[in-house]
């Protein structure tokens, strides 16, 4: 993962991120249309198992940008909204809610009590989980936890989760399915219209500075 430091790198990143998934995408409409009837239906389970992987590919890849990006902004935990502070301070906030030892949860209040006015350090790497199983509830989940509002989304989950990701799983387990050319070509462009809204949503919110903490006054 490359290091986001600037808007300008962000939104270079995303380009490129969804640049190279949108020509795939039409490389496999084209392959799909010009397909001999014999192999149509073959293509088309390709097609649908290769649409997944751009849909999980760039929610990962662009959320794991901007949160790349705050990260580089230097500010303290304090100045973040929390959703970014739970990224940081996660393994901390695990041991406070399993650890049975007054030891353990001493400490783990101290370190939330003391670390605050620390510069963030937001664990990129292992910030985002799309669980192998980017559904709709895993999508909603992923966007408030980068601040960005699920519900522009919501129209949409239903497409996410019984035209893409069942679709994807029964391939992916080996059981037929036939889904009409028309029909992928236009689950493709419906997935094409989120990831294009997202990556719209996180230039906003770079832009905005959405990621800070108003009530310290950062603004």
């Amino acid at each position: 993962m490359i290091k986001v430091r600037t808007q300008t790198q962000l939104q270079d990143f995303l380009d490129t991120e969804l640049g190279w998934r949108i020509k795939e995408i039409a490389d496999m409409k084209s392959a799909v249309k010009n397909a001999r009837f014999l192999s149509e239906k073959t293509i088309i389970r390709a097609a649908v198992a290769l649409l997944y992987g751009h849909w999980e590919g760039f929610v990962k890849s662009a959320t794991t940008g901007y949160l790349s990006y705050v990260e580089s902004q230097g500010l303290t935990y304090a100045e973040l909204r929390a959703c970014f502070v739970v990224f940081g301070l996660k393994k901390v906030l695990n041991e406070l809610g399993e650890s049975r030892r007054a030891a353990g949860n001493i400490a783990a209040v101290e370190f939330l009590r003391d670390q605050l006015g620390e510069r963030a350090q937001l664990k990129i790497d292992r910030a985002i989980n799309t669980e192998a199983n980017l559904s709709s509830q895993v999508l909603s989940n992923i966007l408030l936890s980068v601040g960005i509002e699920a519900s522009s989304y919501e129209s949409r989950y239903h497409l996410i989760d019984e035209r893409l990701l069942k679709r994807r799983n029964n391939i992916a387990h080996g059981e037929f399915l036939e889904v009409s050319p028309d029909e992928w070509a236009n689950l493709a462009d419906e997935i094409l219209l989120m990831l294009r809204q997202l990556k719209t949503d996180i230039e906003n919110a770079s832009a905005l500075a959405a990621f800070k903490n108003a009530a310290v006054g950062v603004y």
